[in-house]
């Protein structure tokens, strides 16, 4: 039962980003004066819907919920033109004899046209302004979580868990033991840089050599104190995930001498905790987390890019929707954590310009403004469907890699 919470919960979150998201289209788009046809959570048949008797435009709940839809006016002009009008609904039924229909008689019911000009006839500005208001509208719930959590949790920091050396490690390993880092040692600052991800971590000592001196500031039995740690082994960071470096550098994880050569590895850990401060430092705290994440999100596309991260390190809807059921059942904390990564996440990865996600109808905004008229709509329709079958494909291919 703690499993289905979890995964419902996960459900939740990301049905909840996917509505924000669309209502940061949908608001931006009612102000500026876009033509508005249907307002959709979900894909696939509809659950529930209900027309507005005031404005003529369709709200929908629908059967799948890993997505969700603003249907401007216009926007896709791929579209025949001549459509079956939303507005009425005739229902009919065979009449016999040469196949000929006839309405059947019923209470009808007006709702008005939806008002506003087509997404594509109103300026190059203000479709910009509508597109990336989704993704704004993300970050913004991202960031009030964080800032609720900092708040009435406290800010997450790394707590040490050593590993203790034994009789084959190296004088180096034991003396770390001794004097270094301790187990319950909370990690707030490695050489001036303030720790909020283990990045963060991972880049102030990449590079360094063995026996450089780092300045670790440490939350020690409640006080703030500073360790000056020599450090066991080279910090030779691979990728963004290679914790393992970041653990032997610092001597919170040894390596055991096995037959002559040192390969093993022997406990050591860093876990998340939480540190409790004012009101001023929280909210500039949160800040500068919710720019973190972005960052990582940037860095991870990146380093897959470059090949310093393997594909299987990825995950689509299916990982996000386990990996954030997970964290729900491991407690609040980790629950809000993950629904914070996930919304800066939708922020970013939305604002690339990667063909069908907002980031790339930007540009072609942009362009349109700058040319004073717009790239072929056929062309550009074809370019985001492409887009399309691409992203689903390469979430289909990472979900499937999580499994072997």
């Amino acid at each position: 039962m703690k499993s289905v919470g979890g995964i419902l919960l996960a459900v939740l979150i990301l049905l909840a980003m996917v509505t924000i998201h669309e209502f940061g289209h949908y608001v931006a788009g009612k102000l500026l004066g876009f033509k508005i046809n249907e307002f959709s959570v979900g894909f696939g048949p509809a659950i529930f819907k209900k027309r507005s008797k005031k404005t003529g435009e369709l709200f929908a709940l629908r059967a799948i919920p890993l997505g969700g839809y603003c249907a401007f006016d216009g926007e896709d002009e791929a579209e025949e033109e001549e459509e079956e009008t939303p507005f009425e609904e005739i229902q009919t039924e065979n009449a016999g004899e040469g196949g000929m229909v006839e309405p059947k008689p019923q209470k009808e019911e007006e709702y008005p046209e939806p008002k506003g000009e087509r997404f594509n006839d109103q300026a190059p500005w203000k479709r910009i302004i509508v597109l990336i208001a989704g993704a704004t509208m993300n970050y913004l719930l991202a960031l009030l979580i964080i800032v609720s959590m900092f708040a009435f949790m406290g800010r997450p920091v790394y707590e040490v868990i050593k590993g203790e050396p034994t009789i084959d490690s190296s004088f180096e390993a034991a003396q770390t033991y001794k004097y270094g880092l301790r187990t319950g040692d909370r990690i707030l600052e490695v050489d001036g840089r303030t720790i909020y991800l283990a990045t963060d971590i991972s880049d102030s000592l990449n590079g360094k050599k063995k026996g450089d001196i780092v300045d670790i500031l440490v939350l020690r039995d409640g006080e703030r104190t500073v360790v000056e740690l020599p450090l066991v082994e080279d910090a030779n960071v691979k990728n963004m995930s290679d914790n393992s470096a970041i653990f032997f550098s610092l001597g919170i994880a040894y390596r055991e001498v096995v037959d002559g050569e040192m390969k093993l590895t022997r406990g050591g850990a860093l876990q998340s905790k939480t540190i409790r401060e004012g009101f001023f430092e929280t909210i500039g705290h949160s800040f500068v987390y919710s720019f973190k994440i972005g960052g990582m999100v940037l860095r991870s596309l990146g380093e897959l890019l470059t090949g310093k991260l393997g594909i299987d390190t990825m995950g689509g809807p299916i990982t996000t929707i386990t990996v954030t059921a997970e964290a729900a059942s491991s407690g609040m904390l980790s629950f809000l954590n993950i629904a914070a990564f996930i919304g800066v996440n939708l922020a970013v990865f939305n604002l690339l310009p990667v063909p069908a996600l907002d980031g790339c109808k930007v540009i072609f905004c942009i362009i349109e403004w700058i040319r004073k008229k717009p790239v072929n709509r056929k062309v550009e329709a074809m370019i985001h469907f492409g887009g399309i079958i691409v992203l689903f494909g390469f979430a289909i291919l990472v979900d499937i890699l999580q499994l072997f």
